[in-house]
Protein backbone atom coordinates (compact mmCIF):
# COMPACT_ATOMS: atom_id res chain seq x y z
CA UNK A 1 0.00 0.00 0.00
CA UNK A 2 1.44 3.36 -1.00
CA UNK A 3 -1.10 5.43 0.90
CA UNK A 4 0.33 7.07 4.00
CA UNK A 5 -1.85 8.31 6.83
CA UNK A 6 -1.16 11.69 8.39
CA UNK A 7 1.43 11.78 11.14
CA UNK A 8 0.30 11.44 14.76
CA UNK A 9 0.78 15.19 15.14
CA UNK A 10 -1.40 15.86 12.10
CA UNK A 11 -4.06 13.49 13.44
CA UNK A 12 -3.98 15.29 16.79
CA UNK A 13 -4.37 18.64 15.01
CA UNK A 14 -7.27 17.25 12.95
CA UNK A 15 -9.07 16.00 16.05
CA UNK A 16 -8.44 19.36 17.72
CA UNK A 17 -10.31 21.27 15.04
CA UNK A 18 -13.12 18.75 14.50
CA UNK A 19 -16.38 19.50 16.29
CA UNK A 20 -19.02 17.88 14.05
CA UNK A 21 -18.60 14.36 12.65
CA UNK A 22 -20.94 12.93 10.01
CA UNK A 23 -20.90 9.14 10.37
CA UNK A 24 -21.72 7.32 7.14
CA UNK A 25 -23.10 3.89 7.95
CA UNK A 26 -23.93 4.59 11.60
CA UNK A 27 -26.03 1.67 12.80
CA UNK A 28 -28.84 2.19 15.33
CA UNK A 29 -27.87 -1.17 16.88
CA UNK A 30 -25.79 -0.79 20.08
CA UNK A 31 -23.88 -4.02 19.34
CA UNK A 32 -22.37 -2.59 16.12
CA UNK A 33 -18.89 -0.97 16.07
CA UNK A 34 -20.24 2.14 14.32
CA UNK A 35 -22.66 2.73 17.19
CA UNK A 36 -20.10 2.09 19.94
CA UNK A 37 -17.41 4.28 18.38
CA UNK A 38 -19.86 7.10 17.62
CA UNK A 39 -21.34 6.95 21.10
CA UNK A 40 -17.84 7.10 22.62
CA UNK A 41 -16.89 10.08 20.44
CA UNK A 42 -20.15 11.77 21.39
CA UNK A 43 -19.23 11.19 25.03
CA UNK A 44 -15.96 13.05 24.37
CA UNK A 45 -17.92 16.09 23.21
CA UNK A 46 -18.06 15.63 19.46
CA UNK A 47 -21.41 16.16 17.73
CA UNK A 48 -22.34 13.06 15.76
CA UNK A 49 -24.50 13.38 12.63
CA UNK A 50 -25.82 9.97 11.50
CA UNK A 51 -25.88 9.27 7.75
CA UNK A 52 -27.97 6.21 7.05
CA UNK A 53 -31.10 5.70 4.94
CA UNK A 54 -34.39 4.67 6.57
CA UNK A 55 -33.38 5.79 10.07
CA UNK A 56 -34.82 8.88 11.78
CA UNK A 57 -32.67 9.27 14.89
CA UNK A 58 -29.50 7.65 16.22
CA UNK A 59 -27.77 8.63 19.46
CA UNK A 60 -30.31 11.42 19.91
CA UNK A 61 -29.35 13.09 16.62
CA UNK A 62 -31.44 13.44 13.47
CA UNK A 63 -30.25 11.03 10.80
CA UNK A 64 -29.87 11.91 7.13
CA UNK A 65 -30.20 9.48 4.23
CA UNK A 66 -27.20 10.96 2.37
CA UNK A 67 -24.44 13.45 3.04
CA UNK A 68 -26.09 15.80 0.53
CA UNK A 69 -29.15 15.96 2.81
CA UNK A 70 -27.19 17.52 5.69
CA UNK A 71 -28.04 21.24 5.60
CA UNK A 72 -24.95 22.45 7.48
CA UNK A 73 -21.17 21.99 7.32
CA UNK A 74 -19.43 19.12 9.08
CA UNK A 75 -15.76 18.95 9.95
CA UNK A 76 -15.15 15.28 9.29
CA UNK A 77 -16.88 12.36 7.59
CA UNK A 78 -16.24 9.08 9.42
CA UNK A 79 -16.98 6.06 7.22
CA UNK A 80 -18.28 2.69 8.40
CA UNK A 81 -18.97 1.09 4.99
CA UNK A 82 -17.28 -1.79 3.21
CA UNK A 83 -14.35 -1.02 0.96
CA UNK A 84 -16.39 -1.37 -2.24
CA UNK A 85 -18.52 1.60 -1.14
CA UNK A 86 -15.58 3.93 -0.49
CA UNK A 87 -15.28 5.44 -4.02
CA UNK A 88 -18.95 6.44 -3.88
CA UNK A 89 -18.56 7.90 -0.40
CA UNK A 90 -15.52 9.89 -1.54
CA UNK A 91 -17.57 11.27 -4.45
CA UNK A 92 -20.32 12.26 -1.99
CA UNK A 93 -17.79 13.93 0.32
CA UNK A 94 -16.32 15.90 -2.59
CA UNK A 95 -19.79 17.03 -3.73
CA UNK A 96 -20.73 17.94 -0.15
CA UNK A 97 -17.50 19.93 0.13
CA UNK A 98 -18.42 22.06 -2.88
CA UNK A 99 -21.50 23.26 -1.00
CA UNK A 100 -20.35 23.38 2.62
CA UNK A 101 -16.56 23.39 2.44
CA UNK A 102 -14.40 20.30 2.29
CA UNK A 103 -14.48 18.12 5.39
CA UNK A 104 -11.78 15.62 6.20
CA UNK A 105 -12.55 11.94 5.66
CA UNK A 106 -11.77 9.14 8.10
CA UNK A 107 -12.13 5.60 6.78
CA UNK A 108 -12.46 3.28 9.75
CA UNK A 109 -10.15 0.50 10.82
CA UNK A 110 -10.30 -2.56 8.58
CA UNK A 111 -11.57 -0.62 5.56
CA UNK A 112 -9.08 0.02 2.76
CA UNK A 113 -9.54 1.45 -0.72
CA UNK A 114 -6.24 2.94 -1.73
CA UNK A 115 -7.25 4.51 -5.05
CA UNK A 116 -10.28 6.24 -3.51
CA UNK A 117 -8.16 7.54 -0.62
CA UNK A 118 -5.50 8.78 -3.04
CA UNK A 119 -8.19 10.47 -5.16
CA UNK A 120 -9.65 12.22 -2.10
CA UNK A 121 -6.21 13.41 -1.06
CA UNK A 122 -5.45 14.63 -4.60
CA UNK A 123 -8.64 16.71 -4.36
CA UNK A 124 -7.30 18.41 -1.22
CA UNK A 125 -8.99 16.39 1.50
CA UNK A 126 -7.25 15.23 4.65
CA UNK A 127 -7.67 11.45 4.60
CA UNK A 128 -7.14 8.91 7.37
CA UNK A 129 -7.67 5.27 6.41
CA UNK A 130 -7.73 1.91 8.17
CA UNK A 131 -7.63 3.48 11.61
CA UNK A 132 -10.19 3.75 14.40
CA UNK A 133 -10.96 7.36 15.26
CA UNK A 134 -11.81 6.49 18.86
CA UNK A 135 -8.65 4.43 19.41
CA UNK A 136 -6.55 7.22 17.93
CA UNK A 137 -8.33 9.81 20.06
CA UNK A 138 -7.64 7.76 23.17
CA UNK A 139 -3.99 7.08 22.22
CA UNK A 140 -3.09 10.73 22.18
CA UNK A 141 -0.81 11.62 25.03
CA UNK A 142 -2.11 13.36 28.11
CA UNK A 143 -0.21 16.45 27.02
CA UNK A 144 -2.13 16.51 23.74
CA UNK A 145 -5.54 15.90 25.28
CA UNK A 146 -5.80 19.42 26.60
CA UNK A 147 -5.30 20.79 23.11
CA UNK A 148 -7.75 18.50 21.32
CA UNK A 149 -10.88 18.77 23.43
CA UNK A 150 -13.82 19.70 21.19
Amino acid sequence: MNFQNPTPEEIAALLARVKIIAVVGLSPRPDRPSFAVSQAMQGLGYRIVPVRPAIDVVLGEQAYARLADIPFPVDLVNVFRDSAAIPGVVAEVLAFGQIHGAPAIWIQEGIVHESAAQHARAQGLTVVMDRCIYKDRMRLSAANLATIAP
